[in-house]
């Protein structure tokens, strides 16, 4: 039986607003490809088919098309559903989607049954674990406590009951939506700790033929039988060395057989670019990015004025502009002298905080604030005293 392991297709959701729509068809193409030019027997979609839980009209007209193209084809569909779906929507007419060869599998009752399907070795039990809430399955399933692991345990043992009731031919496939120990997340992922623990031990997938796992946005390989595939595209821009793609699996009469990559489109690169305005607007080794979504860390000493505009002059397509954190002096600042000005105060602070002087600019932009603070012509005034007209100093009256 030959499978194509996909996950975290997360139809609808934008790069830092931009439109993915177009790009996510073209990966929904690109895999009704590779069903057809590799004989893919089935398709398993490791959980967030959705960016959210109420996705937009267009996310469910694409993952529509797709599950419909799919059924269409000579492969089988098992789908899992993950953080980021509404288990209740994505698995909306999951039995009448089974009759067409899309197994849809959201409900947390129904872990523990598989998809029993055949090649000319014998059954295939695939499991389909959906993303478990530990707080919802707490008590209805007695767990002990309130982690992932525990929650995922539990999982394992349904399954593994089910599968020590089966002919010892039988073969297994697991998907399950979770952060297994040994990967490295990205930025793009959903938080899904309880309690300061998510991450759950890979040994509870020991005897499985094959785990196709899903969550984290990068390919990894826990195990020859344990992988990840990773999302089709890049959701951050610290995915930008991450490859993209699924795996394609072999299982033999004995069990798992080979594991081999491929690689989905690139509808545009990432890049990540460092350095001052000047440096970056002059490189001519940086053309090669000039097409590429770009993220852009100025190192200028002070910031340029105009730098996202000069900086897509060159690069169209520079989504975000950021400047390194400065270094901060750890040392607690001396406490004013008596009668310092609010104005030489602020001006330490800049001073301290960004390890140089403020600009004359922005010392008079200062003073003008802090001299806008020191009277309120609306302010009632108790008799006999001054006005607070003078500048104000350290420790003194206003």
């Amino acid at each position: 039986m030959r499978i194509l392991h996909t996950s975290d297709w997360h139809l609808g959701r934008s790069f830092h607003r931009e439109d993915l729509l177009g790009h996510q068809g073209a990966f929904v193409d690109h895999l009704l490809e590779v069903v057809a030019e590799e004989d893919v027997d089935v398709v398993v979609v490791s959980g967030d088919v959705y960016d959210r839980a109420l996705p937009h009209v267009d996310a469910v007209a694409l993952a529509d098309e797709a599950f419909a193209r799919l059924a269409a084809s000579r492969a089988r569909v098992v789908v899992s559903s993950g953080n980021h779906d509404s288990a209740r929507r994505l698995g909306f007419g999951s039995r009448l989607m089974d009759a067409a060869g899309v197994f849809v599998r959201t409900d947390a009752s129904s872990v523990g049954t598989p998809v029993v399907l055949a090649d000319q070795h014998g059954d295939v039990a695939i499991h389909a674990i959906p993303y478990l809430d530990p707080s919802a399955l707490l008590e209805p399933w007695a767990l002990g406590r309130r982690s992932h692991e525990a929650a995922l345990s539990e999982a394992m043992t349904r399954v593994r009951t089910d599968l020590a009731a089966r002919h010892d031919s039988t073969r297994s496939v697991v998907l399950a939506h979770a952060f297994v120990a040994g990967a490295t997340p990205s930025e793009s992922e959903r938080d899904i700790s309880v309690g300061g623990v998510s991450r759950v031990a890979t040994s509870l997938f020991d005897d499985i033929d094959y785990t196709a796992l899903g969550h984290l946005h990068g390919p990894h390989v826990l195990d020859e039988r344990l992988r990840y595939s990773g999302s089709p595209l890049a959701y951050s821009f610290s995915e930008a060395d991450q490859a993209k793609g699924s795996w394609l699996v072999d299982l033999d009469a004995t069990g798992f057989a080979s594991a081999t990559w491929v690689d989905a489109p690139v509808p545009r690169r990432l890049a990540r670019l460092s350095g001052t305005l000047d440096q970056l607007l002059a490189d001519p080794s940086l053309t090669t990015h000039e097409d590429d979504w770009v993220q852009v860390t100025l190192t200028d000493a002070r910031r340029p004025l105009r730098a996202m505009e000069l900086l897509r002059r060159r690069f169209p397509h520079t989504l975000v502009l950021q400047f390194p954190t400065p270094t901060v002096d750890a040392r607690t600042p001396p406490r004013p002298a008596p009668g310092t000005s609010d104005h030489a105060i602020s001006l330490d602070f800049v001073r301290h905080v960004r390890g140089s002087d403020a600009t004359s600019g922005e010392a008079a932009l200062l003073r003008e604030a802090i001299d806008a603070c020191c009277h309120d012509p609306d302010q009632d005034v108790l008799i006999g005293a001054p006005l607070a007209s003078a500048p104000r100093t350290a420790g003194g009256a206003s």
